[in-house]
């Protein structure tokens, strides 16, 4: 991981600021390891955010982290297959966020219930971002567990 990364809180922080959801965030951070932008991709997360829709569903995190798993190991070409690891390590991301969390649903991890509370309540963005470190941290964690370079997909 690089020194940028190294300080993945004061990213998530200073994204967070400029207007980026946690699904959004974990995109970007890993994008911004490779020095590259993707708005299109960036603009499709966007309706994951405040679980899925704002329905405090399926959290962002973990389905942003999902997306960072896809960017290694998806299918993104009609001639291309997934790898065969990807669905491990997407169960691997997801049953360690649901033991650590015990839950996979935003209004249960932090307990916001309704938009307005999401925009109001500003209590959860501690949450969120304690969620946030440690998720990226697993991420590429279980990239380099499967001899995935962060930072490096070509």
């Amino acid at each position: 991981m690089s020194d940028q990364l190294g300080n993945t809180g004061f990213l998530m922080f200073r994204l967070k600021n400029a207007g980026y959801c946690c699904t959004q965030i974990m995109l970007k951070l890993a994008l911004d390891e490779e020095e590259k932008e993707n708005k299109d991709l960036l603009r499709a997360a966007n309706g994951l955010c405040m679980g899925i829709g704002s329905s405090q569903k399926i959290c962002g995190v973990l389905t942003g982290g999902i997306m960072v798993l896809g960017l290694y190991a998806g299918k993104g070409a009609d001639r291309e297959f997934p790898n065969p690891i990807y669905s491990q390590m997407v169960d691997e991301y997801t049953d360690w966020f649901e033991a650590l969390y015990e839950s996979t649903e935003c209004r249960d991890i932090i307990g916001v219930c309704t938009v307005t509370d999401y925009l109001t309540n500003q209590e959860y963005l501690m949450k969120c971002g304690d969620i946030m470190v440690q998720s990226f941290k697993k991420i590429v964690e279980i990239l380099e567990s499967h001899d995935f370079t962060f930072g490096d997909r070509e």
